[in-house]
């Protein structure tokens, strides 16, 4: 009976993408203003386009070599007498539509994004409300078709191979895995590459333009102005797109292959995709509370966009009630689901009360209506330095709430979906089943849990992410109505709208940091189950998987330090990128005549040269380490390294982030807030040492944070695609 809930997916997914559509159209309906502004924004989206076309070009280059070597494995010990391949046939297949699909969010979410640019600073110029609405129906076109396809994705990739091919539920699951994989190493190529554009650009221009030459930010005289324009789309929608549709995605494998693991079959495949429907439906309501009052302030600002999370964070908190006890009441027979749906549910609310709770601990810590970030403005009276050391210690100190928010809800939603029974089966054991068998599944059931929490939290991704993805869009606004010349209160509102993103930016991306410390705990379990599989397939032993067992201390110190060079690589090329944009820039300033008098035009293209060919050189390899780490590691220290060092990669990345996107998003609201008319204002010496923090953060916030989300799910599925290899040839 639940098989027949199938169509529940396929109309969630018809549903968000049709309500993407409807919100496309709603952008393309406004106008776009003046001549100026339209040659501005063509300008923007031709150099966006570029960007990513030649992004998605070398990408598509190593995904036909990743298919070829997925192939290689899958099919050529079949030829010499094998009776399967390293990995199951449809990894290749698998991999590639993840990738595609990916690929095609980003790409969805530029074209809108380029498109609104312009046509929200003209909207800013009629009231602030209206421009709100402008830039929140753009990102909403990217929130929706985020979840709409990764439903979309995952339902027809099990139908093609329960029906069609007629496959067991394992390889249904470790399929999914590798589809997950595809997802993640595209997200990774993008949320690097485009992070690295994005922030080179900006940096360079705030180095030179406001704080050498003591103009405005986005002044039509600095040669990176377009450049920066460029960057917030290729880097804060494209790649940030890209990055929480593999969130999502992944989020959804995980949770499928503990399914199968905890004995609830197809019923427990059906009630991630359902949570994720309902989740959709509920963002669909909540859009529609979203707006604001002129003259306002950034908590209520805030306000107008939290209401709308909230209500759909409600809603999907009530609806899934019904639905799971329905599923868990006709779970095939055999199956415990009946007997812990109030735990199941119980793991549901935890998820999304969780994703609220890191939420609040992020905007504590990033707004600029709460006292860390204006003390930490305050701090720039004494210069750059004390505001830098400041913003660091800021950082740190905002991991302790989401860490131990996250570790909390794992932990209960573990004890109450059944893993109960697992940490005490004497108990409930009733002589049934072999000890070991009844932990086993308990075990298992309890993680499926975790994994339900991590899609709960996940669920309402859409508003999230509309909430999220506006920000880019209305710093671009800002961007052209001073290059326009529009009236000051048209930068005010556009100001207004562009700080309330970064702090909305940084609570996304602390949505998807804490789902996927979640899912990577998920999958790591998959890893674990798997493995064991695939050693005893080849005549070797369980692993040992003691923390003093030396393979996997030593694998947790080697995820950890690949952590660290990972956020190092990424850095550095900023650096690198950014030193080529100020040399351009002050040239420029130097070389044309007339240039800082507005007597000539600044040279845009080069600027935009430099940022592209920077980023698609440096994004290789950060993505090539993250990729080839788990497979080296499990050539070396076998698959019990394997799980020391994906331990590593989850603990060591979920606090690097969240410590990077807070610092960086304090630094850059301190600003905003000195912008405002506190402590000096523009173009005093406390603005120039916020800028100066904000430039510091940009590549925290911006690049190397976010990916560590792409990071860990990248290690994790890599680790369970490349098992059967680990298993046959590692030296340990």
């Amino acid at each position: 009976m639940v098989e027949n809930l199938f169509w529940v997916g396929y109309v969630g997914a018809a549903a968000s993408l049709f309500f993407a559509f409807i919100m496309a159209r709603k952008v393309i309906k406004f106008p776009e203003g003046t001549d100026v502004m339209k040659k501005i924004a063509k300008a923007i989206r031709e150099g966006a386009n570029a960007f990513m076309k030649r992004q998605y070009g070398t990408v598509a280059v190593f995904l036909a070599v990743m298919f070829v070597i997925l192939a290689a494995l899958a099919y050529i010990p079949l030829l010499t007498g094998r009776e399967r391949g390293f990995i199951n046939p449809f990894t290749p297949f698998a991999f590639i539509t993840g990738g595609f699909f990916t690929a095609l969010c980003g790409f969805v979410g530029l074209k809108v994004s380029t498109n609104a640019n312009a046509r929200t600073a003209f909207a800013a110029s009629e009231s602030l409300n209206k421009a709100l609405r402008v830039a929140f129906s753009s990102g909403s076109v990217m929130g929706f078709i985020v979840n709409g396809l990764a439903i979309l994705e995952i339902t027809v990739w099990y139908m093609l191979l329960k029906y069609a091919f007629k496959v067991e539920d394992a390889m249904i699951a470790q399929t999914m895995v590798t589809f997950g994989m595809g997802v993640a190493v595209v997200a990774v190529f993008a949320r690097v590459g485009g992070g690295i554009f994005t922030k080179a650009a900006d940096v360079g221009a705030d180095l030179v333009g406001k704080v050498e030459a003591g103009i405005p930010e986005d002044d039509p005289r600095n040669p990176a102005v377009i450049a920066d324009n460029v960057g917030d789309n290729v880097g804060d929608v494209a790649g940030m797109g890209a990055d929480l549709h593999e969130s999502n995605s992944n989020s959804l494998v995980a949770t499928i292959a503990i399914s199968f693991a905890a004995g609830y079959g197809i019923a427990g495949f059906m009630l991630p995709i359902i949570i994720s429907v309902i989740g959709i439906l509920s963002s669909i309501i909540g859009t529609f509370f979203v707006r604001t009052k002129e003259n306002t302030n950034q908590l209520s600002l805030l306000n107008s966009l939290r209401r709308g999370v909230y209500i759909a964070g409600g809603i999907a908190a009530v609806a899934t009630l019904p639905l799971i006890m329905y599923i868990a009441n006709n779970a095939p027979a055999g199956s415990t689901m009946a007997q812990n749906a109030w735990g199941i549910y119980g793991a549901v609310l935890i998820g999304i009360i969780a994703g609220f709770i890191v939420s609040l601990f992020t905007e504590y810590y990033t707004s600029d209506a709460s006292k860390p970030t204006r003390e930490l403005a305050a701090s720039s009276e004494s210069g750059a330095a004390p505001l830098i050391i400041g913003g660091l210690s800021l950082g740190m100190k905002s991991t302790a709430g989401p860490i131990i928010t996250v570790s909390g809800a794992a932990l209960l939603s573990f004890i109450v979906s059944g893993g109960i029974k697992f940490l005490k089966p004497e108990a409930f054991f009733d002589g049934s089943m072999p000890l070991a068998d009844f932990i086993n599944l308990n075990y298992n059931v309890g993680l499926y849990g975790i994994g339900l929490a991590a899609v709960a939290m996940l669920a309402t991704n859409a508003i999230i992410l509309a909430t999220d993805a506006f920000g880019p869009v209305a710093d671009n606004a800002g961007g052209i109505a001073q290059m326009a010349k529009l009236e000051e209160k048209v930068r005010e509102r556009t100001d207004a709208l562009d700080a309330l993103g970064n702090t909305t930016a940084a609570t996304g991306k602390g949505f998807a940091i804490a789902s996927n410390a979640f899912t990577g705990l998920a999958l790591l379990v998959s890893y674990v189950n798997i493995s064991n599989i695939q050693l005893a397939s080849v005549g070797k032993p369980a692993m040992n998987l003691a923390i003093t067992n030396p393979p996997v201390l030593v694998g947790f110190f080697i995820g950890s330090a690949v952590v660290l060079l990972f956020a190092a690589l990424c850095m550095s090329a900023v650096q690198r990128a950014a030193q080529s944009i100020v040399r351009e820039v002050r040239r420029q300033f130097r070389e044309i005549l007339g240039l800082m008098e507005g007597k000539a035009d600044a040279d845009y293209a080069t600027c935009v040269d430099i940022c592209m060919r920077g980023a698609l050189r440096e994004m290789i390899a950060p993505a090539v380490l993250v990729i080839l780490g788990p497979i080296v590691s499990g050539l070396i220290l076998g698959a019990a390294g394997v799980v020391g060092y994906l331990a590593g990669i989850i603990v060591t990345g979920f606090a690097m982030a969240v410590f990077m996107l807070n610092s960086g998003g304090a630094w850059d609201n301190a600003k905003k807030h000195i912008e405002g008319g506190k402590f000096g204002g523009k173009g005093s010496s406390n603005h120039k040492a916020a800028v100066i923090g904000d430039t510091v953060g940009d590549p925290l916030k911006d690049t190397a944070g976010p990916s560590f989300n792409n990071v860990i799910t990248v290690s994790c599925t890599v680790s369970i695609v490349f098992i059967g290899v680990t298993a046959a040839l590692s030296l340990l």
